[in-house]
């Protein structure tokens, strides 16, 4: 699994704040085999001094941070404004890769709103439960919390795939498609 962060430039303000919690969690994403690239539209020496300032603000006199040393490399991505082609504009992105190298999710955060990386954990969680198990993970999901059987899945194999039970919400209109099992 993989995480692209896209910064509009090196030095701001709310990608700083970013690259510190990102820096932060790296436990928590590592325990998840997920491997972290940051990247903006500045040179590599911007990168490396910006690395510096990042590792002091994290507590690392070794200057440690997170931008990677990638030179322009978000133009591919469509960072960059169409009008003039080095001018950042004004967005954060967040793709999540799987192993098959698809991507997973995309997210567009105006610049100045900060990323939420408990979401983005939460999110990656996600994708690697629903990715093994045949479950979808219903809204406001936090792991641990019951999941609901996939619809294409058979209500005998459901009974055999989820041996601590499969139930299901009553609705209004009867139907039973709202099937719910504690996480597997």
């Amino acid at each position: 699994w993989g995480i692209l962060f896209s910064h509009p430039r090196d030095f701001t303000p709310v990608c700083t704040t970013e690259l510190g919690r990102a820096a932060k969690l790296a436990p928590e994403f590592s325990k998840r085999n997920v491997k972290m690239i940051a990247l903006s539209i500045d040179s590599v020496q911007d990168h490396l001094s910006w690395s510096k300032v990042l590792g002091r603000s994290m507590g690392s006199s070794r200057g440690k941070g997170g931008a990677a040393g990638l030179s322009r490399s978000s133009r591919a991505i469509g960072q960059t404004s169409s009008a003039q082609p080095l001018t950042p504009s004004p967005c954060a992105q967040v793709f999540v890769f799987g192993p098959d190298k698809k991507l997973k999710l995309s997210i567009l955060y105006p610049a100045t709103t900060g990323r939420n990386f408990d979401e983005i954990l939460r999110v990656v969680d996600s994708l690697q439960l629903t990715a093994y198990k045949k479950v979808a993970t219903p809204v406001d999901w936090k792991p641990g919390d019951s999941v609901m059987v996939v619809p294409t899945l058979p209500d005998e194999e459901a009974k055999k795939l989820f041996p601590k039970g499969v139930f299901t919400k009553d609705l209004p209109s009867g139907k039973k498609y709202l099937r719910y099992t504690p996480q597997p």
